[in-house]
Order: structure tokens, then C-alpha cells, then sequence
């Protein structure tokens, strides 16, 4: 069976000016998921090794890296503006499936899998070199079309990622610290099959840049298929 064309159509407000590009490889992406807060004296290391991959030549190409704020260190000392209750229950779910040992700070997920290479030093981890296809979108104005090859309905996971954010923390472990970030994830929304979708583009006035974060998965599952993203105008 030929494998039909996947065309998801989601409308974004507010508009952008000029139509963008954003386009995979065919080979797989390398995701990089790191789970971190403010509130976390183990975590500002983490945060500036993620903000490192800003100089990665493979960025946006074949490595897409996310920050996940989550919120369980809020009642510690200091609240995580950044953090969302939902991104602690996505850590969760990885524990849950089997695929994260337990809940921690700094934590990495790294295709689909716990990464604890970080901490010793180690380079990413490659992704398999199967044929996946290319993820394609096109950001025109207030319309994002996805395109990606697939016999089956999938979930598109759709980020707005914040970069060059800054925090002076008065409270918690962090304390007296002015901590930065990149790649943080402002918000997410997801969508199956073919229809229109409101997304909100968070824009914060005293970040530097921000950026679009595509991925794909099966219906109900954590596990990425395909991924691209990049800068928006």
C-alpha cells in the first residue's frame, strides 16, 4: 500500500508576517527533553548545557532540544514561572511506560529513552538510521500545514519555545542566583488527524527569540516518530 499524504492544517493566532519554512531530515531527529526548575540547585548546569546546542550546526536540522519546567519544586522555596503541572505528569507518564527510571531533576529523555550520559560527559546518543520520511510545515500568516507521510492518523505536538529568558531567583536552593534559559517550552498543544487548531504564540517582551517545536507521535503515546523546528520571525 502506497502510504497516503498526512496534511494537518492548524490555524495560529496571532499572525505572523511572512510565511516560514521548517523541514526534518528524512532521517530520524535526535529530541532532547530535559526536565528541570528553577527551584533545583543541580539544575542551572543542566540549563546551560541545553543552551550550549544554540552553537549545534545540527540544530533545528537533525536536533531539536526541550525544556520542560515542571512544578514539583514549587512548594520548595521558589515557584518556577516557567513551570506547568502538565509537563511534571509527562514526566510521569515516562516513568510510567517504562522508559524513565523515576522522577528527577536534572532528568533527560533522549529519543524516546532515558539519557544519563550528561552527567558523565558523553555525547548525544544517535538516532537509528531508518528512512523515516521528512516532517515538513509551513507557517503562512495565521495557517501551519504539516505534512509527513504516514499510513495511520497521528498526533502532532505543537511548542512554542522561549529563548535568551532570565530569572533573578530570590527564594529556594537557587537563591541570589540569576539563572538563564533557551528552549524552554511556554506552551503545548497537540492535535490528531486533519483539522483546524487555535494556538496561542506566548511571547514574552524580555526574551531574546522564539521558537517553533513539531513532533509527531501515535495517538496516546510519548514516543516521537518525527520532529522539526526553528526560529520564527
Amino acid at each position: 500500500m502506497m502510504p497516503r499524504l498526512w496534511l494537518l492544517m492548524i490555524c495560529f493566532l496571532p499572525a505572523c508576517t511572512n510565511a516560514q519554512e521548517f523541514s526534518s531530515e528524512a532521517l530520524k531527529t535526535t529530541m532532547v527533553e530535559l526536565y528541570t526548575s528553577e527551584g533545583c540547585s543541580s539544575c542551572p548546569p543542566a540549563d546551560s548545557w541545553l543552551s550550549s546546542l544554540k552553537n549545534d550546526p545540527r540544530l533545528f536540522k537533525t536536533l531539536l532540544p526541550l525544556a520542560f519546567h515542571v512544578d514539583y519544586w514549587d512548594g520548595l522555596g521558589w515557584p518556577d514561572r516557567f513551570a506547568k503541572a502538565a509537563y511534571s505528569e509527562r514526566q510521569r507518564q515516562w516513568v510510567s511506560e517504562g522508559l524513565l527510571s523515576q522522577v528527577y531533576t536534572p532528568g533527560f529523555i533522549v529519543n524516546n529513552r532515558e539519557w544519563r550520559g550528561w552527567f558523565n560527559g558523553r555525547a548525544l546518543q544517535q538516532p537509528d538510521a531508518a528512512n523515516l520520511g521528512i516532517l515538513h510545515a509551513t507557517l503562512d500568516g495565521q495557517q501551519l500545514s504539516i505534512h509527513f507521510d504516514s499510513d495511520e492518523t497521528l498526533t502532532a505536538h505543537i511548542a512554542i519555545l522561549g529563548m535568551g529568558l532570565r530569572s533573578r531567583v530570590e527564594a529556594g536552593e537557587n537563591r541570589g542566583r540569576m539563572l538563564a534559559h533557551d528552549f524552554v517550552v511556554l506552551n503545548k498543544q497537540q492535535v490528531n488527524g486533519q483539522r483546524y487548531w487555535q494556538l496561542t504564540l506566548d511571547k514574552r517582551p524580555e526574551q531574546e527569540q522564539r521558537a517553533l517545536a513539531i513532533w509527531l507521535t501515535a495517538p496516546g503515546s510519548l514516543q516521537m516518530i518525527q520532529a522539526t523546528g526553528g526560529y520564527l520571525d
